[in-house]
């Protein structure tokens, strides 16, 4: 392996590019004609045009990403979060032309996608799952209310090969599930190309915590402890930490194994997060799904633990890395990251596109990171994902964490957008969350003096 083709853009292309560039390794970018200019196309040895704007047209365009790899002698491919990065069938592909695919098998990804066939295969390894239902495939409705007593109210509807929070509705009782149902099969078709959905039983005062775990393609594997991602809106994480705050020790101890027992019974190959929903009362946990790739937050784990996990990607998919000692592995500190979205709160976090007239992150705070694919001059348009940056701070314990991460945003210089800073900026400075009382209700149940602030 010499030549690494990232399927992606923005900051994620640039991180990629960091780690194979701290290898020895050359670097292809692919890009859209409206990121012809932009600073992960710069940043590669090579660039390659894959289409218009549109993702469609573009960067989930197999045919067009495999051309480029075959055109620049690209002989790995990387496929970043978002995108083609959990498409078994493009991961197939890209064997199939002869390329290494850095990441899992492409069956594992399938299995895990499948969000379904996920939770039978966590509950057959021995985790624990939450009460759900059998899969309702499109326009099926057949025993839809027995289900739904079954799991119980309130409950979720979930898309069987949704993932990231896309997919999933809140039903509170019956007179609102049918059309629920009907609304998210019509979603999922539509996203995924696959409208089966299950009904999955909610927990009212739930927290979101996921293990980061690597496995060696041998049944054997290592967690590199948690993350939690608590903190969201619409089922969208904003505001992660590691370790997770007042997590007794004995359930974090769980968590990981329960995580450990599910990568060795597929015999996962690579990074990959197991994800729990967490009873905030009773610490009880649940299997909810496992990403099969690197994740949006993964720099938080990197800075908790001091393992460049991408690198880790690169020397496993090339066979430089065989195996780790989970007693190799240490968390110092704490590690809290903000995202830091071009869109207004006030007007339920709409996108808001733009040219950045100025964009200057902090320079030379010490235990503070930012990744970004912006600077100033850059447009943010409306066809991706709106983030800004992440941005991502170490302290001693959680509240130096805490306290310089509110440092880094404030030093932000943005003129040209609307952003979410000052609503991160409420966030962190909110007394509940401050004292590490976090669940994902937390916004919702605040949102007014969150926003105001």
């Amino acid at each position: 392996m010499h030549k690494v083709l990232v399927a992606n853009r923005g900051e994620i292309a640039l991180r990629v590019f960091r780690a194979c560039r701290s290898l020895g390794l050359s670097t292809v970018a692919v890009h859209s004609e409206a990121d012809a200019r932009s600073m992960h196309v710069e940043a590669a040895d090579e660039a390659w045009l894959l289409g218009p704007a549109p993702a469609r047209d573009s960067y989930l365009k197999v045919d067009a990403v495999l051309d480029a790899a075959a055109r620049t002698g690209a002989d790995a491919v990387h496929p970043g979060y978002g995108f083609l990065s959990e498409n078994a069938d493009f991961a197939e592909r890209v064997v199939a032309a002869g390329l290494t695919w850095i990441g899992p098998a492409p069956d594992v990804i399938r299995s895990m996608g499948d969000k379904q066939r996920a939770r039978e295969i966590a509950d057959a390894a021995g985790v624990p799952i939450v009460p759900g239902s059998r899969r309702f495939r499109p326009n099926e409705l057949d025993g839809l209310e027995e289900a739904a007593e079954g799991v119980g109210y309130p409950l979720l509807v979930k898309a069987a090969a949704g993932g990231g929070g896309i997919g999933m509705r809140r039903v509170d009782g019956a007179g609102a599930l049918a059309e629920t149902v009907k609304a998210t099969q019509s979603m999922a078709a539509n996203a995924f190309g696959d409208g089966s959905v299950f009904l999955e039983r909610f927990v009212p005062k739930a927290r979101h915590v996921e293990i980061q775990v690597f496995g060696f393609g041998d049944g054997t594997a290592v967690h590199l402890f948690e993350r939690d991602c608590s903190l969201q809106r619409r089922f969208q994480k904003v505001i992660e930490e590691s370790p997770a705050p007042g997590l007794p020790d004995a359930v974090r101890r769980e968590m990981a194994e329960a995580a450990l027992r599910l990568v060795r019974a597929v015999r996962y190959g690579g990074a990959g997060t197991v994800e729990f929903i967490v009873d905030a009362d009773t610490f009880a946990f649940y299997f909810l799904e496992m990403n099969t790739r690197i994740q949006v937050e993964h720099p938080v784990t990197e800075m908790v633990t001091g393992r460049d996990l991408v690198a880790m990607q690169l020397d496993f998919a090339r066979g430089a890395l065989r195996g780790l000692d989970q007693g190799e592995i240490a968390c110092r500190g704490h590690v809290i990251e903000g995202r830091l979205y071009a869109e207004n709160p006030a007007k339920m976090f709409m996108p808001s596109p733009g040219t950045l007239a100025e964009f200057a992150g902090p320079s030379g705070m010490a235990h503070v990171r930012v990744d970004s694919g912006y600077r100033s001059g850059d447009t943010v348009t409306p066809y991706y994902d709106p983030m800004l940056a992440k941005v991502i701070a170490w302290g001693a314990d959680r509240d130096e964490a805490r306290r310089r991460l509110i440092d880094a945003l404030q030093a932000f210089r943005i003129e040209g957008v609307r952003t979410n800073r000052d609503f991160l900026l409420a966030c962190l400075g909110d007394a509940e969350f401050a004292r590490g009382d976090v669940h994902t209700g937390f916004i919702d149940a605040r949102r007014p003096q969150l926003i105001a602030a």
